[in-house]
């Protein structure tokens, strides 16, 4: 052993990065196998190859660097996974909790510094501080379990953010004190009006970079270094104001909520990099921190650990459970606003450093070398304590919830979304857009396809027809999104999409809506039209000017008795998971009694989804919404085939109206499903429609030539 420990630590940055590795890799399959959380074994791993255990790595840059940024990350997933409608309807609920999370071990740890460990009131202020804020440590737990936008959860982060503030306020006002400034109106102002322009000018700063920088670049790459970019800026503004960088973060991450959805590749790879890198490099620097051997020692480091652990984490406790019992949620609720409010990280090491540098005497400081040991060691247990709660509360939770959850009707369980494929840059948004709309909970994939003319130029077409299905997989895979693809050969684009849904026992279509003039200039392109006469299954047909995470609401004109087609609660269905997972508006435009029905389907199945309704007499209205609709709107219309229920014939208007009144906007048409089989050639119903007809043609020429 005295040979091997002439190597130790190592210096060697490859070593050092395999170590890290190593420990990424295999903790969380030991953990597993002594179900324990993988938390808490990144924490263990730290302490072993740490200086206090076997010293193998020193706790160098890199740790420092990867440790700060995986704490940001932590706090800015938080933000970005928060469910922001949640959040403002339970925004008294947020305040309550988080008033209590901060007051109650602030005021347990108070009183018992000063009264068993003899500090002094300033050095008990700061310790209260310390044991009133909170990180998120377990909050990766959460994102496991795939609840991150439950309401307990979202309360839960919601109020933590609010103790850490006022801790952090707090922390300023012990500094300000302690230079003199503490009755000093004037750094109260300035700290407040800092604060203030902090928020304001991060906040649309954010907001109009991202809306056009997502506008202007696609590439996958340099989206993620723009997000990365906006976390870090707003960490070191936060900084700069005299806050932590992990507030920052949290707000950068709440105002990229909107523009970030759940179920996008960006925000799988802003989660994989995390969860596979930053995160676990910033637990393991945290047990690296850990001297576990100061328990020898017994006497006033076991008093002050004591003291720590016991009750501040027992006023994070008081916290929970009685808010829980206030608001009248379930044990399993309390468990989880208690595991995810009461460990405490890196945040208490740096709140704890800056009572070590401030000189009270001769040779005393506000905090000592024993303070600063019971604080990393009360890192360990409040993080050992809440990863196990906040693990036990997740899985009660998800229990209870599939155990009250009301059978539904199996309407939507066919879902299988077919999207016809054929130019490079529209590709990406569809693939986007079923994503979008799809339901996770079935966890089914998405079929692409291309079809090509059997002609002379077949072989090139098929090769070019592959290459931009692999695309559209390697997008898909990003989100972890199954997609089957199929390149077929066919005389008629229309008839070959047709069979292949037949072959695919799809349920739907989603296409993109013609945009090359230079091949036709018929509004629905060489085979649309063809497409939705033949088919009785609903087809969603999409035009859009801009990515769809900048979309901020989504204007839906409905036609009158819709709520009777058979497809009224499939399209409804898509629209509700559109607007829900880009956390945008949705209005919809109809009459009162269809859109009574579109309600109570919102309320019953989606009541998060901020939906409006505003009545529309007439059908003629139509191109009077063109002037309601912004740049930054997506306008639907959901149309109907001839002969269906809810047909008008101002919908044969509708190519026209589009080009003279919405051309240039975001634009859907859907043709909802229809009772039948639409694709039987009749004499009396034919499978082709001309887009214009002779009367149309006579019409025209008619007033182009007028008579006299």
């Amino acid at each position: 052993m005295p040979y091997l420990t002439q190597y130790f630590p190592i210096t060697d940055p490859t070593m050092i990065f395999l170590i890290v590795m190593l420990i990424i890799l295999l903790a969380p399959i030991i953990m597993g196998k002594l179900r324990i959380p993988h938390i808490i074994g990144m924490v263990l791993a730290g302490i072993v190859i740490g200086k206090y255990g076997l010293n193998i790595i020193e706790r160098g840059e890199s740790f420092e660097i990867f440790g700060n940024v995986g704490l940001y990350y932590i706090m800015f997933l938080a933000g970005l996974e928060m469910d922001m409608e949640g959040l403002k309807k339970n925004m008294r609920r947020v305040v309550t909790f988080g008033i209590l999370s901060f007051a109650i071990p602030f005021v347990l740890t108070y009183f018992t510094s000063v009264a068993y460990l003899d500090y002094s009131p300033m050095s008990a202020l700061l310790l209260g501080c310390i044991m009133a804020s909170c990180t998120l440590i377990s909050y990766p737990i959460v994102g496991r379990y795939g609840i991150q936008r439950h309401r307990v959860v979202t309360i839960s982060v919601g109020a933590s953010m609010l103790s850490l503030l006022l801790a952090l306020v707090t922390l300023a006002a012990i500094t300000s004190a302690f230079q003199g400034n503490a009755d000093d109106p004037l750094f109260w102002i300035l700290f407040i009006a800092k604060f203030t322009a902090y928020c304001a000018l991060t906040y649309f700063a954010i907001r109009w970079l991202t809306v056009r920088f997502l506008r202007r670049y696609s590439d996958a790459v340099m989206q993620f270094i723009f997000v990365i970019a906006i976390l870090s800026s707003s960490a070191v503004m936060a900084s700069l104001i005299g806050l932590e960088g992990i507030f920052g973060a949290f707000y950068s991450g709440l105002v990229l909520n909107r523009f970030i959805p759940n179920v996008s590749p960006l925000m799988n790879r802003i989660e994989f990099i995390g969860n596979a890198l930053f995160i676990p490099y910033f637990l393991i620097g945290v047990g690296m921190l850990i001297d576990i051997s100061v328990l020898d020692d017994g006497g006033n480091i076991l008093l002050v650990i004591f003291i720590m652990v016991v009750f501040g984490t027992l006023g994070k406790a008081i916290a929970a459970y009685a808010s829980c019992l206030v608001f009248r949620m379930p044990w399993s609720a309390g468990n989880m606003m208690f595991g995810l409010t009461s460990a405490h990280a890196a945040g208490a090491i740096a709140m704890v450093m800056v009572g070590m540098n401030m000189k009270v005497g001769a040779d005393e400081y506000l905090m000592d070398n024993t303070s600063l040991n019971g604080v990393v060691m009360m890192i360990l247990f409040t993080c050992v304590i809440s990863t196990i709660v906040t693990e036990q509360a997740a899985k009660q939770m998800v229990i209870q919830a599939k155990r009250h959850r009301i059978v539904e009707k199996q309407e939507g369980d066919d879902e299988k979304m077919l999207i016809p494929v054929k130019y490079p840059e529209t590709c990406d948004t569809l693939i986007s857009l079923a994503m979008l709309m799809r339901n996770r909970k079935l966890n089914r994939g998405v079929i692409a396809l291309n079809v090509v003319y059997d002609d002379d130029r077949a072989a090139y077409n098929r090769k070019q027809g592959h290459e931009l299905l692999a695309h559209i997989t390697k997008t898909a895979a990003a989100a972890d999104v199954r997609v089957q693809t199929q390149v077929r050969l066919a005389t008629n684009i229309a008839n070959g999409i047709k069979h292949a849904f037949r072959e695919f026992d799809a349920s739907e279509i989603i296409m993109g809506l013609h945009i090359h003039q230079e091949i036709t200039t018929r509004f629905w392109g060489e085979f649309a039209q063809s497409l939705f006469n033949g088919l009785n299954r609903q087809i969603i047909i999409a035009r859009c000017i801009q990515p769809l995470p900048t979309l901020r609401r989504l204007q839906v004109a409905v036609p009158s008795r819709a709520e009777f087609e058979p497809g009224f609660h499939r399209w409804v269905e898509r629209l509700a998971r559109l607007a829900g997972n880009l956390n945008c508006r949705i209005l919809f435009h109809g009459r009162n009694d269809t859109l009574q029905y579109i309600r109570e389907y919102i309320n019953a199945r989606h009541s998060s989804v901020r939906a409006q309704y505003e009545e529309m007499e007439h059908w003629n209205h139509l191109p009077t919404l063109a002037t309601q609709i912004k740049e930054e709107d997506m306008f639907v219309i959901v149309t109907a085939r001839k002969g269906t229920i809810s047909y008008k014939t101002a919908m044969d208007r509708l190519p026209d109206e589009l080009s003279a009144h919405f051309n240039g906007h975001n634009t859907m048409i859907i043709f909802p499903d229809q009772y039948g089989k639409s694709d039987l050639m009749t004499f009396t119903n034919a499978q082709h429609t001309e887009q214009i007809s002779a009367y149309d043609m006579l019409r025209k020429l008619f007033n182009r030539n007028p008579v006299g």
